[in-house]
């Protein structure tokens, strides 16, 4: 049977998940809406399919345009899903919802995006680059991409880690509730 100490983190651990969840979603979301809105529509740096390897594909705009078109819809998707699950976690009745749990999940889902994104449609899919008329090579660009967002990721985790709502102090001592 666990100490007082550790029964308290738990019980705030229990309570800030859904939060951190919510914001996780929220944030996976953010992070879309702003890599298509910036770097895709306002900078014109790239298209979903824009180094496709059959040429016709990637040298579609209309085709594009949808694939553009269906990225913000995931965007959309998350955003309101994240949004669902932070109403549902704010009504529960141990619900603590403070600035730093829900903006370092935030933080930390966009990380999560950049990540996932990155790696999957920049390195293993090769659908499309950060910059790739950019100055350097489209290597670094992709890389820098994945290095935000892995310092998101990063950051974002130990701002939750020292929220006193998630149970525990920058101290690691246990917080109140």
């Amino acid at each position: 049977m666990g100490d007082a100490s550790t029964d308290s983190e738990r019980a705030g651990r229990g309570a800030a998940r859904p939060i951190v969840i919510a914001g996780v979603v929220l944030g996976i979301g953010f992070g879309g809406f702003f890599d298509g809105i910036v770097f895709h529509q306002l900078l014109q740096w790239h298209h979903m399919l824009s180094h496709h390897s059959n040429p016709a594909i990637a040298g579609d705009l209309r085709l594009n345009v949808f694939a553009d078109g269906l990225f913000h819809a995931f965007a959309y998707l998350a955003t309101a899903v994240g949004l669902a699950l932070l109403v549902r976690a704010a009504r529960r009745p141990n619900a603590v919802v403070t600035p730093r749990l829900l903006g370092g999940a935030l933080v930390a889902g966009w990380g999560l995006f950049n990540l996932l994104e990155g790696l999957i449609n920049h390195q293993l899919l090769g659908i499309h680059h950060v910059n790739p008329a950019g100055p350097g090579p489209t290597l670094l660009w992709d890389l820098a991409f994945l290095a935000w967002g892995a310092a998101f990721l990063l950051g974002g985790a130990l701002i939750v880690s020292r929220s006193p709502a998630a149970g525990t102090a920058s101290s690691g001592r246990p917080t109140p509730e």
